[in-house]
């Protein structure tokens, strides 16, 4: 099955590149409420499911017993950009384990934000694992391991107890087997499994409702939703889209970008989850897809309206500044008739 041409960009009156994507939304009971291209197909959703990830850590109260903030639980859930509040609130976490940097297993990379990367640089630093977008949620396992009474070292292996924590909260929540032979090594060095759109977007609509999840685990979907709402920065950064839809919409939307095209959102009032993937990987694409999906689904009133349209059709400039084209989604997102 062709996935059709979802988004596209303009130069001029001209269409310059199309991109070709698949999108699922699903209620919390499972019924599917939106199915566009090949949805059956497996996707490896490595950092949209960050938030999923950090579910034992929340629901086995560790995250109290370390005495956790929301500003950390939210970075837990982040792909950020490296700022300083960033790498300092990553040395937080874990310092109230016990730990420091030395422990981090996801590797060093310099800032993801150009900003903080050029200000760290100017003075003549050098980025440690503090700075890797992983950081957060790296800490989170470190937290998770020691809370567990467990030795963090190989805390990124599959067999160790982190690991397989983390792969049974997301079985649990997407119903969704996540099996060796279907598995990769994601970028920070954790499994990453790959899992059908339809599993993807029901586990995002379970997390924004609560639905069906045993034990704690509605608790705990609530308050990670509710610490991201309230620290929006912490999840990525500053200018990042996921920062600014959520700051927008606060708890009426989490979202969260994946790699490789690949974005993950709750719509909690409407009990809906969504799940996309732009077929090249494209990611400005993936970031218009998911905006023009809450402006579908979402009531916004008219200043909220204004906001996400700008992100679901951004108008691309030169280097001077001139207006050169725009990012459009398709009628098939939009809803239009």
């Amino acid at each position: 099955m062709n996935n059709p041409f979802l988004v596209e960009v303009t130069r001029g009156n001209l269409v310059e590149s199309r991109h070709r994507g698949s999108v699922s939304v699903v209620d919390a009971e499972g019924a599917t409420v939106l199915s566009i291209g090949d949805v059956d197909r497996r996707v490896f959703p490595r950092s949209a499911v960050k938030a999923l990830q950090a579910m034992p850590l929340v629901e086995s109260g560790i995250a109290d017993k370390y005495g956790l903030t929301d500003e950390e639980i939210a970075l837990a859930c982040a792909s950020h950009s490296g700022e300083p509040d960033h790498a300092a609130t990553a040395k937080a976490m874990l310092a109230k384990a016990g730990q420091d940097v030395g422990c981090l297993e996801c590797g060093v990379h310099w800032p993801m934000g150009e900003a903080a990367n050029r200000a760290l640089a100017a003075t003549g630093g050098n980025p440690s694992a503090l700075h890797n977008n992983c950081s957060g949620k790296h800490a989170g396992f470190v937290c998770l391991a020691c809370g567990q009474g467990q030795n963090p070292k190989g805390y990124v292996l599959a067999d160790h107890p982190v690991q397989r924590s983390v792969r049974e909260a997301l079985e649990e929540i997407t119903g969704a087997c996540h099996t060796v032979e279907k598995s990769g090594i994601d970028g920070c060095s954790i499994p990453t499994y790959a899992i059908p759109l339809p599993s993807l977007a029901f586990g995002f609509a379970r997390f924004g409702t609560g639905s069906g999840l045993p034990g704690d685990g509605k608790a705990a979907a609530a308050r990670i939703r509710r610490a991201v709402a309230r620290y929006p920065f912490m999840v990525a950064g500053t200018g990042r889209f996921d920062t600014k839809l959520m700051a927008l919409l606060g708890e009426r939307a989490f979202v969260k970008v994946g790699a490789e095209g690949v974005y993950c959102a709750s719509l909690p009032e409407l009990g809906y989850g969504v799940a996309l993937k732009i077929e090249d990987g494209n990611g400005r694409a993936a970031e218009a897809m998911m905006a023009g999906l809450v402006l579908r689904f979402l009531s916004l009133d008219i200043e909220e309206r204004r906001a996400v349209e700008a992100l679901a059709q951004p108008v691309l400039k030169n280097w001077n500044g001139i207006e050169v084209g725009q990012i459009r989604v398709s009628s098939e997102i939009k809803g239009a008739a």
